[in-house]
Order: structure tokens, then C-alpha cells, then sequence
């Protein structure tokens, strides 16, 4: 195996609550943290008689790339209200679901995790291209443009729920610090007042920091760069039907390809709930800047931002 390479590791956890020994959660979270993908291939989300309606594309509007759920309101979805009314509480149950079994498996991010948006993706991810900035079957590290997080980890639970025995397929490239060092010279640095630009006109919930503008530069930068994606390290990895996976979305290197109706749960985690911060994309972008790529400042404008957002979710 490349040492370079993204590492993919299979655990044979199958319960949604499991219980953990102190000695696998602390080599689950060295895994996780240091930019693996923790693959769980006896770990299903078993749908009830009447919700296996809704493995259809029908049900997407078209519109969106995928069905969002953030807790209130489904967006990116059509039908009748009861139908929708189902589709959200299949939906919330997988939500919290994931959410208990990232607490199991890691006692110490339990208080600390915060729910964001949960999803589901009945189309074929090969469907969903628009611009190449959305084009996720390009390799990429998840970046969020409108809602900027000071380093705070974006933890992700994927579980591919495909009636047809189809594979969600990933590609999975460099390591985060190996395609850091590729890209990073690249970024440009923000314009004095741009943050503050930003944030005054609502195209962000706060103030970016010098890390979001390094990250969504990492994003752009690989996306863009076509060499890049057909000629880094890389390997592909199939993920069969009743198959749940974890991975920090904005560590991991990585492109969906293929495969229809997935369910996803996305967790904000707080840097100082790691495990190990200093594994962490803002310590590694910091090693390699050699400077501080966050305030408190913005972590302030940050943390009110994210209240309300926490709140009406």
C-alpha cells in the first residue's frame, strides 16, 4: 500500500449502539483522525415494509443535488405531506442513529458533537454534475463556502441503502497533508477586509478565517486541476449495499463516482474534542503556513453564527 494513499479500514461493528473496549476506540479514533475511512460492512439501516416506497428517484425534485433534512424542514424533495412527513422521520431516525454510534465509538466526542444537516441521495452520483466546483466525482476535501467553521472537523456517517445491489464507489486519493503540500502554495492569501466583506453582505454566517480560505482553496485547486485528478495516487473502493462508513469529509481526499440512494449524516466537532488535535487539517495547514490561520476574533463571530444555526436545527 502507498503510505501516501488515504487508508480505508474495515471494522466488523454491526450494531448502531455498540459498545466499545478502551483499547479498539483509541486505535478506531488514531485511524480516523489521521485521515482514514472506517469502513462498517455489517452495519445496515433497515428501512420499514412502508418506507421502502421511497427508494425511487421520484421523490427528488430534480432541483437539488440531494433531499436535506436539517431537523424542521426537508428540502430537495416532492410529493404529498404524509409522504414527506415519512420521509423526514426515516431521515431523523437515521440521523440519530448515527449520532449515538459516533458517541459509542468515541466516548470523548459524545457531549461535543453537533448535528448538522442530515441527507438522502437517491440519485446516482454519476447524475448529479453541474460546475466543476460542484462536480463531486472530482477529488476533493469537503470546504463550507457559506459557513465558516475556525477548524472545527466536519464527521460524516454515509450508509448506502441501494435496493439494486449497486455499490456506492468512491475514489479515495493522497493523504490530506501530502495533497496540502501540493496545493497550499497555490492559495492565494484573503484581502485585507474580505472577511468582514463577507460576512456584512450574508454571503457568509460569520467571518471566514485564513483556515476557511485555505481549505476552499484546497477544494477549488484539486477540482480544477484535471492532471491532478487523472494522475495523483489513487485508488477506487466499492461500498456494497448495507454498508456504513465514517470518515472527517474535510481530511479525506476523496470523489464519489457512482451509486444511488445513500443516506448521510454530517457532525460539526469541535477541535479540542479530538482525540489528537494536532492530526487535525488546521494544525497540518498551520505546520505548513507557519502561521495562525484563526483568531479569536472569528472564532467568536463563529461560535454566535453557529447558535442560531445549532438551534434551528
Amino acid at each position: 500500500m502507498n503510505p501516501s494513499l488515504t487508508r480505508v479500514v474495515t471494522l466488523g461493528i454491526a450494531e448502531w449502539r455498540p459498545r466499545v473496549n478502551p483499547d479498539d476506540t483509541a486505535s478506531f479514533a488514531r485511524e480516523l483522525e489521521e485521515g482514514g475511512v472506517l469502513v462498517l460492512p455489517r452495519l445496515a439501516f433497515d428501512l420499514a415494509d412502508d418506507e421502502k416506497r421511497f427508494l425511487h428517484e421520484s421523490w427528488s425534485d430534480g432541483r437539488a443535488k440531494n433531499i436535506s433534512y436539517d431537523g424542521s424542514a426537508l428540502k430537495g424533495a416532492q410529493g404529498d405531506a404524509s409522504d414527506l412527513s415519512a420521509l423526514a422521520r426515516l431521515i431523523a431516525r437515521f440521523a440519530a442513529d448515527a449520532t449515538a454510534m459516533l458517541g459509542a465509538m468515541f466516548p470523548r466526542y459524545a457531549p461535543h458533537l453537533k448535528r448538522a444537516r442530515s441527507s438522502f441521495r437517491p440519485r446516482n452520483a454519476a447524475s448529479r454534475v453541474g460546475s466543476w466546483r460542484k462536480d463531486d466525482t472530482r477529488l476533493h476535501v469537503d470546504a463550507f463556502p457559506s459557513r465558516p467553521n475556525q477548524g472545527e472537523r466536519i464527521l460524516r456517517v454515509f450508509c448506502n441503502i441501494n435496493p439494486h445491489r449497486e455499490d456506492r464507489v468512491w475514489r479515495v486519493g493522497e493523504t490530506f497533508e501530502t495533497m496540502a503540500r501540493r496545493f497550499a502554495p497555490r492559495v492565494r492569501r484573503m484581502y485585507p477586509g474580505e472577511a468582514f466583506t463577507l460576512a456584512a453582505l450574508h454571503v457568509t454566517r460569520g467571518r471566514r478565517s485564513e483556515y476557511d480560505h485555505m481549505m476552499l482553496g484546497l477544494h477549488d485547486h484539486a477540482k480544477a486541476d484535471l492532471v491532478y485528478q487523472h494522475q495523483c495516487p489513487q485508488r477506487e473502493v466499492r461500498f456494497a449495499p448495507g454498508t456504513t462508513w465514517i470518515c472527517f469529509s474535510d481530511q479525506v481526499t476523496h470523489a464519489a463516482t457512482a451509486g444511488s440512494f445513500l443516506l448521510e449524516q454530517t457532525t460539526l466537532l469541535p477541535l479540542p474534542a479530538m482525540y489528537a488535535p494536532a492530526r487535525s487539517p488546521l494544525a497540518v495547514l498551520e505546520r505548513i503556513t507557519g502561521r495562525a490561520l484563526t483568531s479569536a476574533l472569528g472564532a467568536f463571530f463563529y461560535d454566535t453564527a453557529m447558535i442560531g444555526y445549532c438551534v434551528a436545527i
